[in-house]
Formats: C-alpha cells, sequence, structure tokens
C-alpha cells in the first residue's frame, strides 16, 4: 500500500469525490491503493485523499482495466517498463488464443450433438477436445517415424502434411481431426507407413538421413506431376525416387530393383489410403505427400514390369 502521511496538496480531494469525479467505487479505489498501483495520502485523521495527479493515475488506470488489461500489465505500463501499445497487443493475442480454444470447443460439441452413434463420437470427439493436443498426436506420430529427418525437412514436411488447426473451425473438421488421431494411434497405420517408408529390406539402409534428403528432393518433381494432374508414367521423376533408394542400399537401378522396392510399397492400404485423404481433405490440397508417393508407386508398377519366367 502506497500513502503519504500529513502532508498533502490543498486541491487533494477525498476518497469519495475521487470516486464520483472518475466513477471508480470506493472499494476499487481502496484496492488499488493496497495493491501499490495508486498513491493516496493520508489526513491527521487517517483518511485517505488525492491529488489531481493520482487522479489522472486512477483514470488510466480505469481505461486500461475497461479494455482488459490485468493489473500487473497495468503497473508495468504505468511505471513505464512497458507501452501501453505492447501490453495491449500482449492482451489482443490472449483473448486471439482463448477465442480460438472457444471455437474449436463450439465444433466439437456441435459435432457431438448431430453425431448419430453418440456413445462412439463421444469417444472419439473427447479425444481432440484440447484442440493444440490434436494437432499434437500427429506430430507425435511423425516424429520417430521421420527421426532421422534433418529439422528444415521436418518442418516442412510438417507445413504441408501435417494439418494446421483451423481458427474457426467446423463440425466436420473436427470430426476429420478425430478420426486422424484415432487412426496414428493403430499400430497398423505406423506399421504401413514405415514401410512404404523405407520399403521391405529396411535392414539394408545404409544411411536413413541421407536416404530421407534424398526421397524429398526426389518427392518434388514428382508433386509437381501430380499438381498438374499428369497420369503415373516413368520418367525422370520415377528416376530420382528409384535412385535415392538404391545409393541407400549399395545397389544398382535395375528391373529386378524396380520389383523388389514395388513389393515392399504396402500402396493401398485401407488405413494409409483413409489416412491420406483425410489428411487431403484437412490440409485443402489433394498434393500430400501420399498423393506423391502413390504416383510414384504407380509409376513404378508400370516400369518394372512382369518377372522373368522361371525355367
Amino acid at each position: 500500500m502506497t500513502v503519504t502521511h500529513l502532508i498533502y496538496p490543498r486541491d487533494a480531494v477525498s476518497i469519495g469525490e475521487a470516486s464520483r469525479r472518475t466513477g471508480v467505487p470506493v472499494r476499487t479505489i481502496r484496492f488499488y491503493c493496497d495493491e501499490g498501483l495508486l498513491t493516496a495520502y493520508r489526513t491527521t485523521g487517517g483518511h485517505r485523499v488525492f491529488a489531481p495527479a493520482d487522479l489522472d493515475r486512477l483514470g488510466s488506470i480505469r481505461r486500461l482495466r475497461a479494455v482488459g488489461l490485468g493489473l500487473a500489465a497495468i503497473a508495468e505500463v504505468l511505471a513505464g517498463d512497458q507501452e501501453a501499445a505492447t501490453a495491449i497487443a500482449a492482451e489482443r493475442a490472449a483473448v486471439a488464443a482463448e477465442l480460438d480454444e472457444l471455437s474449436w470447443r463450439h465444433a466439437v460439441l456441435c459435432a457431438l450433438e448431430r453425431a448419430e452413434g453418440h456413445d462412439h463420437a463421444l469417444t472419439s470427439l473427447a479425444a481432440v477436445a484440447d484442440r493444440t493436443a490434436a494437432r499434437t498426436a500427429l506430430i507425435d506420430f511423425w516424429r520417430p517415424l521421420l527421426s532421422a529427418m534433418p529439422s528444415p525437412l521436418f518442418d516442412d514436411f510438417a507445413e504441408m502434411d501435417i494439418p494446421p488447426i483451423p481458427a474457426a473451425p467446423d463440425p466436420g473438421q473436427v470430426l476429420a481431426f478425430a478420426e486422424l488421431v484415432r487412426l496414428v494411434r493403430t499400430p497398423i497405420l505406423r506399421e504401413v507407413i514405415a514401410r512404404q517408408l523405407w520399403r521391405s529390406d529396411a535392414e539394408s539402409i545404409r544411411d536413413e538421413r541421407a536416404l530421407l534428403a534424398d526421397l524429398a528432393t526426389a518427392y518434388a518433381p514428382a508433386a509437381n506431376r501430380v499438381l498438374a494432374g499428369d497420369e503415373p508414367a516413368a520418367g525422370p521423376e520415377l528416376d530420382l525416387f528409384v535412385a535415392a533408394h538404391a545409393r541407400a542400399r549399395g545397389r544398382r537401378d535395375t528391373p529386378g530393383f524396380r520389383r523388389k522396392l514395388l513389393a515392399g510399397s504396402a500402396a493401398g492400404h485401407p488405413a494409409a489410403v483413409r489416412y491420406w485423404t483425410l489428411t487431403a481433405e484437412t490440409v485443402g490440397s489433394h498434393c500430400t505427400t501420399g498423393a506423391v508417393q502413390d504416383w510414384l508407386d504407380a509409376a513404378l508398377l508400370r516400369s518394372a514390369g512382369p518377372e522373368p519366367a522361371r525355367r
């Protein structure tokens, strides 16, 4: 509590008058004094009185409180430790985050209301009730699978293939996230994705980090073909992909190697198809890593040719 005794300006006013002039309740003025936000003088009778400068300060406190600033932020502004604009921007960001949380919760509840199988929907949607945890579950699925990937490449992958949380989600979007989270928590999806990534002879890979870097280079031109709507076909895009796997194993690109690479693809597995379909819907692009991989596998199938006849 900040109090100055006995000596006070002649034009100081009582706490009741300070309340009348500023519109701040007397009880609140006492609270601000006790919290050290406002200086009060004391008369010989022990009553609080306030100088004109204190009333100006009280008015500033009232206005800053009215727009939602907390007492700690107001104290910093009044002390000159923080600009008012900075404190207001921080409060606006905090309110925006709260609105995002409320928007997500509203969409979850709407989805639950519309669900036919209420018990099943409740179990599914409860897993994504926390919007941050929903996306974290997807990131946590991919991190161990791509642990050898350089951080910048993983960040690029996450931006392209791990759906962001929409600012104003609708019930369909939260249902899609709920299904994605359910899928990544099933062992079969991890097994299928790992097989698509490393293929059947993962133990022969000499340098996983180098392979992932080479695959990222190979996927880029193939993604352009997917975006253009081109039919899968043999060509330089497929050659880069096969070369990445061959180099990682110390092998040559031969028809036999291509057939072996194709055999380990797990292409068309229902869990992976559903995962990548939902991912495309939630990221708003059909050109996901899953779609690029499907394009390359289809091109590989056309280029590998039949198994040679046994004699």
